[in-house]
């Protein structure tokens, strides 16, 4: 070394007092550390020193400078210090200094690779096939380590490894060696290639038994271990689906077990969750669903250990979503959840419900709550099946819960209460005379409550009046009298929080009815967010949610006053408070001032795209677990900007370079959730403030959308999700640019944002694992096309690749939907949310059908068309059928306003009538409703051609109105005579028609089509006057409920006005006797409407 009185001695002595106490590092120590020549001093330590401890930290110093200073290492030091390492990991006993010696072989390896090692791969063969098991464990350790720091170099050995594994695993007197054996095979499994395949699929049944034995000898170890089966399930599936019996035997076994260690059970159960989620078919097939149920059950409805309560019935375990105290019974509640969105329900309910009411009769109250639990979490996957078949009996079994002895019931039912509010709407919310005097009879005990059952019964409160709409009048009084008490006088921060976050959803439902209680609210919120101390926190994060929602809700003329006053307190916040948290909600608040006053947010663009791009960059959040004591980092503070060190992988998210972890240095990383959701955010409000400020967001459009494209392979699934949405708006921002100035340049630069993001969600729908995010792409991808329609198209084979993604989505054969990897799948059951996904791939369809000439589409509409009418069979579910008619009315809907769209619908008329016939016969409503719907539009689209069918759509439809009683099937009724007549006006017995389509007027539920009804009848008075004049009393009627109100748009306000004024000047006197049949009120306002210029 370059100081020759730094002896070797004094050197060991600076190291034991840095052991002892890092912060006493000496002057001289850090300065040495710096000093590349350090290497040969800590080598000789490493070697030569009585002291394990001292050995083992001269072996991570090593490790620190070799990894920061290799390419300054001179070949010959490099060849000996290979040499030394390999002696020292040799003669060593300790465990500890082994463990540190094989990560500094680790790091070496990641610069060197191993075929310039050659020495390395010896001692590997020879320790790894030793007869002595200590040998074969040492080497086993040191093979774990240099592959799991670089697996794809040893790719070529990977064969030999293999069958190594398979040696090792039958070594069951030898946990250790197991154990090292295992990590390295986690390691390999997703850089395996397919010449792999058999050999890994020979190891599964030892990797088992393997397994069963390490649990015996080191949960711990045991726990880390299985982490295999997650990498074998998320890389290569095939693998493990011939053993799929064998390993969901081994984790029920494991998560069954209460005398194992919690962190083993939840694993165990993880990974039956995730095969349900991957290869539900199998187990169906496998017939595991029922031994699965028989395990999760007894889990989910035990009964914590004497004097404990489960965590989400602890007074302060206030936080519902906190992930990181996973129990078994969260896992079990889980297994069922993905069961219920990856299983068709009549297969799972027929099993599942006579577990589920055995729980509910119990006299145990913990078994009692499992019951509850399992409803709660059927209702987001088997919402269809629930709502048409068991919501009224599954209702009144959770109103009873509520009024259970037990509170550890009554919250589970307060919990489920609001599971079925999200989920099972509209329906559940028909049973408000019911449910909502039981919830404000919780609301009025708000302060004896414990404040952890107060949060879950806000929870359903708020999930089931934010879906009532115009049905919250009635309650609106006392829910904000108690609101707005509640945030004037109650002490509790935590009570603050949850009134005011259920003023939000309050807001959703009353929408303009919420204004005369908008002053105070306002006061409050502004107080709240104006106060700075810390513990303000999660209240100021809920007041910017429920400010942004009344921005959506509570109308423009109303909140635009405040817009500018808004935007200001979010950005004032973000610069005073660094929290995930509250920034996520300030982005919110400012996309929903964009849907109100876009120009508010102009001048603030570059600030507000600045912080929201530096989220989206942000790697805040992202924590890597070290593999070592962080105490040597102490002796490393020099910054090495000078030295760029070879490529990316040296260093991880370090965009400061001062972040210097080397990937071998850590185990793993998590993202906190809430960086998460700010991500998400981000994308979300970015998307929609970059459409709704138009021209103005134009300057920051590019580094937006660059920043959004990064994130689509981002590891979590609702980032993935929201960066594909945003992408979708970023085209339609520029879309609307470029046709508010049709320049050359923004056409280009909208073909060019379309000819990134088209092909990035078509390779999406095709690759992507997680049904979610498909759908999500799909979503972005229908509005994309509705918005640019034909510009969409324009590349040559764009409209064939979209045709061709739906078609494969309707054919289940993409990798979210387990790509018909288990063969057959003639079976029509399906999960719901299979279902739903093939929705929103299908309505795709009549976006496509309205982009482009109906010649150009009708190849790729005969393709498409076969796989939506196979879902109108009777044996399909109602969801099913009424997604097939209703796709096939949107689709001829579209053809009627496109180039050569009459033609195509006569040509496809043989084909849909009797499938929409067949519809209106029905048995369900909305079945009918979209038959009736769609026999219209195609009277109207084929127009002539289907001439010959109307006497048998009168009969059909005539036959229906004696009988129907549900409202919108009416309203579409009369909507579809309406079109009938004024397409083939010659061919209508309008005498008999007119007036029983009058007769059924004002529409009550579906009230878009009152534009097709009263153009309707101003075409009826140009072609038949007296008719129109002899049916004047109703008509009169009907118009007077309508006009003045938002139950008709502008246009059709105009049409009706002009009609009534055409009629009231040429037939004064037929008109007056019509006006004068109403009550004196609408009398005089009609006169006046008619009378006015």
């Amino acid at each position: 070394m370059e100081n020759a009185a730094y002896t070797y001695f004094s050197f060991v002595e600076e190291i034991v007092v840095f052991v002892q106490d890092p912060s006493k590092a000496t002057v001289q120590l850090k300065q040495a550390f710096k000093d590349p020549a350090i290497i040969p001093a800590l080598c000789a330590v490493m070697t030569g020193s009585q002291n394990p401890q001292i050995r083992q930290s001269a072996a991570v110093m090593l490790r620190m400078r070799v990894k920061k200073h290799w390419k300054k290492i001179s070949p010959d030091h490099r060849e000996s210090l290979k040499a030394v390492v390999l002696q020292a990991f040799q003669q060593e006993t300790e465990h500890t200094v082994r463990h540190s010696l094989s990560q500094l072989s680790a790091v070496m390896v990641k610069h060197e690779t191993p075929d310039r090692w050659p020495a390395l791969l010896t001692l590997l063969n020879q320790s790894t096939h030793s007869t002595n098991p200590q040998d074969r464990q040492v080497g086993l350790l040191l093979l774990s380590k240099v592959v799991e720091s670089n697996p794809e170099p040893f790719k070529p050995h990977y064969r030999q490894l293999l069958q190594l594994f398979g040696t090792v695993l039958q070594d069951l007197n030898n946990p250790t060696a197991l154990y090292y054996c295992i990590l390295t095979l986690t390691a390999i499994t997703a850089y395996t290639g397919s010449e792999e395949m058999n050999l890994m699929r020979s190891l599964v049944p030892r990797l088992v038994t393997a397994l069963k034995h390490l649990i015996k000898a080191d949960e711990g170890q045991a726990s880390e271990a299985m982490e295999v089966l997650d990498e074998l399930m998320e890389s290569e599936v095939s693998i493990i689906v011939p053993h799929l019996v064998e390993i969901v035997r081994f984790c029920l076994e494991i998560g069954a077990d209460a005398s194992l260690s919690d962190s083993l059970r939840v694993k165990a159960l993880s990974c039956i969750s995730v095969l349900i989620r991957l290869k539900s078919k199998a187990v169906l097939k496998q017939k595991l669903l029922n031994p699965i149920l028989q395990t999760v059950f007894p889990v989910l409805s035990a009964a914590p250990p004497p004097g404990e309560e489960d965590p989400e019935d602890e007074e302060n375990g206030e936080d519902d979503n906190d992930n990181d105290n996973e129990s078994p019974k969260h896992l079990a509640a889980q297994v069922i959840d993905t069961m219920a969105l990856h299983m068709p329900p009549e297969k799972l309910f027929h099993q599942l419900m006579p577990l589920a009411q055995g729980c509910l009769a119990s006299q145990n109250p913990y078994e009692r709550k499992g019951g509850l639990m399992c409803l709660a979490v059927l209702a987001e996957g088997c919402a269809d099946h629930i709502r048409t078949k068991l919501l009224s009996s599954m209702l009144q079994t959770v109103c009873q819960s509520l009024s259970d002895s037990n509170q550890v019931v009554r919250s589970a039912g307060l919990f489920a209460l609001g599971q079925f509010s999200e989920h099972l709407q509209p329906e559940v919310s028909k049973y408000h005379a019911e449910l909502m005097p039981l919830l404000l009879g919780y609301m009025s005990g708000l302060n004896q409550a414990k404040i952890g059952h107060v949060t879950k019964a806000f929870y359903a409160l708020e999930n089931f009046v934010e879906n009532l709409g115009d049905d919250i009048q009635p309650y609106l009084p006392t829910l904000m009298e108690t609101m707005l008490s509640a945030l004037s006088s109650s002490e509790s921060l935590k009570i603050k929080e949850l009134s005011v976050s259920a003023i939000g959803a309050i807001a959703n439902a009353a929408k303009e009815q919420l204004v005369p209680y908008f002053s105070p609210v306002i006061e409050s919120l502004k107080g709240f967010l104006t106060d700075t101390r810390d513990e303000m926190r999660a209240l100021q994060t809920q007041a910017l949610d429920t400010l942004s929602v009344l921005a959506r809700t509570i109308g423009k003329d109303v909140f635009s006053p405040l817009a500018a006053e808004c935007v200001q307190l979010g950005l004032n916040l973000t610069d005073a408070v660094d929290d995930p948290d509250l920034r996520r909600c300030t982005y919110s608040l400012f996309s929903a001032v964009s849907t109100v006053s876009a120009d508010c947010l102009v001048p603030h663009l570059p600030a507000i795209s600045t912080v929201m791009l530096l989220s989206l960059k942000s790697t805040e959040g992202v924590k890597a677990h070290l593999e070592e004591d962080k105490q040597f980092v102490l002796l490393d503070d020099d910054d090495d900007d000078e030295e760029e060190e070879s490529g990316a992988g040296d260093t991880i998210l370090d965009d400061d370079g001062d972040n210097d972890l080397a990937v071998q240095d850590v185990a793993g990383f998590t993202v906190e959730n809430a960086y998460i959701d700010e991500k998400e955010d981000a994308c979300d409000a970015l998307g929609e403030i970059a459409f709704n400020t138009g021209v103005a967001f134009q300057p920051f459009l590019e580094s937006s959308f660059q920043q959004v494209y990064e994130l689509r392979d981002f590891p979590h699934e609702d980032v993935r999700r929201a960066a594909f949405g945003a992408m979708g708006q970023f085209c339609r921002a520029q879309h609307k640019v470029w046709q508010a100035s049709p320049t050359e340049e923004n056409h280009q630069a909208l073909h060019k944002l379309l000819g990134v993001v088209l092909p990035c969600f078509l390779e999406a729908v095709r690759a992507e694992r997680e049904r979610q995010v498909v759908m999500g792409v799909l979503e972005a991808l229908n509005g994309v096309v509705k918005s640019c329609q034909g510009e969409a198209l324009q590349v040559p084979g764009r409209l064939a690749e979209i045709s061709h993604a739906i078609r494969d989505v309707l054919k289940k054969k993409t990798v979210c939907q387990d790509g018909g990897g288990d063969g057959d799948d003639d079976d029509e059951q399906q999960a719901e949310y299979d279902a739903m996904l093939q929705e929103f791939a299908g309505e795709g369809i009549p976006l496509l059908a309205s982009a482009v000439p109906a010649d150009t589409f009708l190849p790729y509409l005969n393709e498409l068309l076969p796989l939506i009418i196979n879902k109108a069979k009777s044996s399909c579910t109602v969801a099913d059928r009424s997604f097939s008619v209703g796709t096939l009315g949107e689709t001829l809907h579209a053809l009627t306003k496109v180039q050569g769209g009459a033609g195509v619908a006569g040509r496809l008329s043989n084909r849909l009538l009797p499938v929409l016939v067949s519809g209106v016969k029905d048995s369900d409503p909305e079945v009918r409703n979209n038959s009736v719907y769609g026999l219209g539009v195609l009277a109207q689209a084929a127009g002539p051609i289907v001439v010959s069918d109307y006497p048998m759509m009168l009969s059909l439809f005539s036959n229906l109105l004696a009988k129907e009683s549900d409202r919108r099937v009416i309203d579409n009724l009369c909507a579809a005579l309406c079109r009938m007549i004024m397409t083939n006006f010659e061919c209508m017995p309008v005498d008999q028609v007119v007036p029983a389509l009058i007769a059924q007027l004002p529409l009550k539920e579906d009230l878009e089509e009152n534009q097709t009804v009263y153009q309707c009848l101003a075409f009826l008075y140009s072609k038949n006057p007296s008719l129109v004049v002899s049916q004047l009393k109703p008509i009169i009627a009907a118009s007077n409920h309508v006009l003045g109100t938002k139950e008709i748009d502008e246009e059709t306000q105009n049409t009706l006005l002009l009609l009534l004024r055409d009629v009231a000047q040429r037939h004064s006197q037929e008109f007056q006797g019509a006006v004068m049949s109403l009550p004196a009120e609408q009398r005089t306002k009609m006169t006046a409407v008619v009378t006015q210029s």
